[in-house]
């Protein structure tokens, strides 16, 4: 289990990391949830660390999971956030799920939503699992992978 040293060598790390990258950067290490490090960092400029479709931002995260390994005896799993992307990304991604399976509930038609990553599409199977009205299914092959969202039969 992480105690409060973890942390603070954590954050010490995230910072060392970035500063290697030649980024300043606000870290802020959070709680541990379920044995994930929760990490936010706060940028002028962003969009060099998050890339296309956060496609860097996650391989930047792929990286420090890597580099924290080695500081860290525990399992850690990291959770990167870059002012905020992947926050506003899920609550879009889940707004875009309830409005195309109300749709589809409608019209009784399926829609096959745009490519998404296996973490996108994650949030939006969860987010619509609840619904009897509706199913979902991942179609295609990556990195063109969609979801598909039917009228239940």
């Amino acid at each position: 289990m992480m105690n409060k040293t973890d942390s603070k060598k954590i954050k010490k790390t995230v910072e060392e990391f970035f500063q290697k990258l030649g980024f300043e950067a606000k870290v802020d290490v959070l709680p541990v949830k379920e044995s994930t490090i929760p990490v936010e960092l706060k940028l002028e400029e962003p969009q060099t660390l998050i890339g296309q479709n956060g496609e860097t931002l996650f391989e930047i995260q792929h990286l420090l999971k890597i580099v924290l390994k080695r500081q860290i005896s525990d399992t850690v799993y990291v959770d990167l956030d870059i002012n905020n992307y992947k926050k506003k990304k899920a609550e879009y991604l889940r707004e875009l799920a309830k409005s195309t399976a109300d749709e589809v509930s409608l019209s009784r038609r399926e829609k096959l939503l745009p490519p998404m990553t296996p973490y996108e599409r994650r949030i939006v199977h969860v987010e619509l699992s609840q619904r009897q009205d509706i199913r979902t299914a991942s179609v295609g092959e990556e990195p063109r992978r969609k979801v598909i969202v039917r009228p239940a039969a």
